[in-house]
């Protein structure tokens, strides 16, 4: 398998999330990719799209990277705030708050780090 890569700009509207994940599984089926990852994939873009529109504003666009390569996924989301994730203690009588504990548990490697201003979250997925 070679590496493939794309990178999708757009603004943080509540229609982010879903767009995210549409745009993610027309990547899968286009680069032929494990279809194993599929639900992990979204679920987690899911989330990091969603922190993003929560938290970063609507002055800002967001910027979704995906790269797969040997046996590897790795998606990235940069969206201008310098506020870092946080996995937070459960919470159960908080209806929200549960994200990055998703992201944590779900992804093989995640982190942050700073980009232009603000900052970038990944994650990776290893292909069974």
């Amino acid at each position: 398998m070679g590496t493939f890569r794309a990178s999708f700009e757009f603004p943080p509207s509540p229609h982010a999330p879903g767009m995210a994940r549409r745009l993610l599984g027309e990547l899968f089926d286009a680069w032929a990719l494990d279809g194993a990852l599929h639900v992990d994939a979204k679920v987690l873009v899911n989330e990091l799209v969603s922190n993003a529109v929560d938290h970063a504003g609507s002055d800002v666009v967001l910027e979704l990277d995906v790269a797969a390569s040997d046996g590897w996924l790795r998606v990235g989301l940069a969206d201008g705030s310098t506020i870092r994730p946080v996995v937070r203690e459960l919470d159960h009588s908080a209806p929200r708050g549960r994200g990055m504990q998703i992201v944590a548990e779900l992804a093989d490697r995640w982190g942050s780090e700073e980009r232009d201003g603000g900052k970038r979250v990944w994650f990776e997925l290893a292909s069974s």
